[in-house]
Order: structure tokens, then C-alpha cells, then sequence
């Protein structure tokens, strides 16, 4: 009863608000991102648990931490330890990117044996991308944008195809608001460096 409550579509679309309000305040490097950031996976939690995407259910668990990680990595101020957008070198990409392929095959690989999880694959490199991407906001990595908007595009075939309409139309606008971020990150980190 309580898990019907917790799943209903008004809650998905709370949740969904959310997310959207975390997008909006990141890209203006406003901290209260990360309060609604963890409101909204806690949400989520129940959401991706009830529709059959454990990776993602279990991706919300680690947006909860991140969304305290971040906002301890935003939060300090000092002169020292100012946290501005930088960029990494192509190399870390590469690195990165080879990572994310032997963790989506291994994930996917243990999902589609062990569970009857949905997209297993699909699941394992939304939800893997997501926690690269993830990180690099908390440590203002101008490229994490480019991530979120290959993330975010396979995210909505993934909800759409597990009739989680609200959240396919969130991860919709999250790619035209990508687009935004990158840009205001882009001349954040111009300005920072002028």
C-alpha cells in the first residue's frame, strides 16, 4: 500500500519537478541544487525500484551521497580551495570512456543472468554514464555536460519503453537545458579566467 503510494504518478511528476528545479540552480552554480538533487533521487528511488530498473534504483542511492559530496565540495568558499570550472585533458576522456565500456559489459552482463532487469545494458550505461557525469558536476568538469546529453538522450528511450512518460519528458527537457548549462559554464569559466 505504502509502495503504491510511493510510485503513483504524482509523485513521479513531484519528483520530475525536482530534478528539473536541481538542472536550473546547477547551472547557475546555486548550492540549493543539490538539496532539491537529493530530494528528487529519494523520489526516484521508489519510482526506478517499481518499474524494473535496479541499476537506476541503485544509481539514486549514489545520487544521494553525491548530492551531499557535491554540496561539501561547493560549499567551501575558502580563497584556497574556490572550486571554478575547469577542464579535463582528452586523456582522462579516454580513460573515462574505457571505464565506462568494462563496467556497462560486466553490469550488464551480471543483470541480464542474475535478474530479469529490463534493458539491462541500457540500464547499466545510463546509469554508469550518470555517475561519471555525476561527479564531474560536483567537481565542475565544463565536459560533464557533453556526457549528460548522451546520457539523458538514451534515458528517455529507456523510460519511454517502461512507460514512465513524466520521467522520458524530464530527461527531454534535461537535453535542451544541457545545452544551456554547458554554455553558462562555458562563460563562467571564461570570466574565471579573464
Amino acid at each position: 500500500m505504502i509502495f503504491d503510494f510511493l510510485t503513483a504518478n504524482w509523485f513521479e511528476i513531484v519528483a520530475a519537478a525536482l530534478a528539473i528545479t536541481y538542472l536550473i540552480l546547477a547551472m547557475q552554480q546555486n548550492i540549493l541544487c543539490w538539496a532539491a538533487w537529493i530530494i528528487s533521487s529519494i523520489m526516484y528511488l521508489f519510482v526506478m525500484f517499481s518499474a524494473g530498473l535496479y541499476m537506476e534504483s541503485g544509481l539514486q542511492i549514489f545520487y544521494i551521497v553525491m548530492g551531499i559530496y557535491g554540496w561539501i565540495q561547493w560549499n567551501n568558499r575558502s580563497s584556497k580551495n574556490n572550486l571554478t570550472v575547469s577542464t579535463w585533458p582528452i586523456i582522462n576522456h579516454i580513460y573515462i570512456l574505457l571505464i565506462l565500456i568494462v563496467l556497462v559489459t560486466f553490469s550488464g552482463l551480471i543483470l541480464s543472468n542474475l535478474t530479469e532487469a529490463v534493458s539491462p545494458y541500457i540500464d547499466a550505461f545510463t546509469t554508469w554514464g550518470a555517475i561519471i557525469a555525476t561527479y564531474m558536476v560536483a567537481k565542475k568538469i565544463l565536459e560533464n555536460w557533453y556526457y549528460w546529453f548522451v546520457v539523458d538522450f538514451v534515458s528517455v528511450f529507456l523510460f519511454l519503453s517502461r512507460e514512465l512518460y513524466t520521467t522520458a519528458l524530464l530527461f527531454s527537457i534535461y537535453i535542451i537545458l544541457v545545452i544551456f548549462g554547458f554554455i553558462a559554464w562555458r562563460k563562467s569559466m571564461r570570466l574565471e579566467n579573464a
